[in-house]
């Protein structure tokens, strides 16, 4: 899955044609303007990525997971090795890194991260995955005070217990039914929010275009290594719905790099929960997953934490 919660503005460059005559200046869009389309792409992406989720699932039932994750990363990686490719500095740049171990260590854990989570595709459904992993953003706050020094208020360490009350009724341990799978989503939330810590510490030192590298890269490497050993080929239709998956997350990918370039992440944030009404009716008319009422109560309760959360993050940034 996919996905930072707290990616940088990314690099761009352009250049003008040397033939062409000076051109004349257009007028800057309105910030209001800026926004609104940067909504628009979040919500597309949102959109996207879940559709992903639900391609990762089909193929994940047939496929070891670690196959489809090799297949993906190495699409992601020849997408990101031709962005950085036009940047300035180029490749050469982008491999400069103060930090080299905590960047490797960014993009094993964020393999490991998708890994766990398309295995809780498979074994729980999209809708009450998503239920659960809807809670990283609070184990950022969480984790942000020991690991990035960071002072977490009483205000936000409330919502973080709210949260994980909501989280507790998602999972509903009480139901007789709770399973140690159940548990899979929450793992992946954890490691998501542990690679967006570990992004906010390197951004210290290197700039966007050189996590985006090593992300792709050193992932790509990582999982490799892992699921050379499991390679298979698909059957042809496999390949189509693989060949659409990694279009998607080539697709979503941009669009998520372009709406960060026009909005603040706190402004974009609360619309990538818009993921979970699209995972909510692909998991049900598709898959045929049943929506139960404690999710729904749960998943409220945890998105109105989480949206606290970043809220007071953003009150204490400004």
């Amino acid at each position: 899955m996919t996905d930072d919660p707290n990616r940088q503005t990314p690099y761009t460059g352009t250049a003008a044609a040397a033939s062409a005559p000076p051109p004349v200046a257009p007028r800057p869009p309105a910030q209001g303007d800026r926004t609104r389309l940067a909504i628009l792409l979040m919500c597309a992406t949102s959109l996207i990525f879940a559709i992903q989720d639900g391609l990762s699932r089909v193929l994940a039932q047939s496929y070891p997971t670690e196959l489809i994750v090799m297949f993906r990363y190495w699409a992601f990686a020849l997408f990101v090795i031709a962005l950085v490719s036009r940047q300035p500095g180029g490749l050469r740049r982008a491999i400069r890194t103060k930090r080299p171990l905590t960047q490797i260590l960014r993009g094993i854990i964020l393999v490991a991260e998708m890994l766990v989570i398309v295995e809780a595709f498979v074994r729980l459904g999209l809708v009450e995955t998503h239920a659960v992993f809807a809670a990283y953003p609070l184990l950022i706050a969480a984790l942000s005070g020991p690991i990035l020094r960071e002072k977490v208020g009483w205000r936000r360490w409330a919502a973080i217990g709210i949260g994980f009350l909501g989280i507790l009724v998602i999972l509903d341990p009480g139901g007789g039914v709770l399973q140690p799978q159940a548990l899979l989503p929450f793992v992946a939330a954890l490691m998501f929010a542990l690679y967006g810590l570990l992004t906010r510490h390197v951004a210290r030192d290197d700039p966007s275009m050189v996590s985006f590298f090593w992300t792709g890269t050193a992932g790509a490497v990582a999982i490799t290594l892992v699921a050379i050993g499991q390679f298979q080929w698909l059957a042809p239709t496999d390949w189509i719905w693989m060949g659409i998956l990694c279009l998607c997350g080539i697709t979503s990918h941009y669009l998520l790099i372009r709406a960060y370039e026009l909005a603040e992440a706190s402004a974009l944030q609360p619309f990538a929960y818009t993921q979970l009404v699209w995972v909510s009716i692909i998991g049900v008319m598709v898959f045929g997953e049943v929506l139960r009422p404690n999710v729904i109560v749960g998943v409220l309760i945890v998105v109105s934490a989480s949206l606290f959360t970043l809220w007071r993050a953003r009150v204490r940034a400004h």
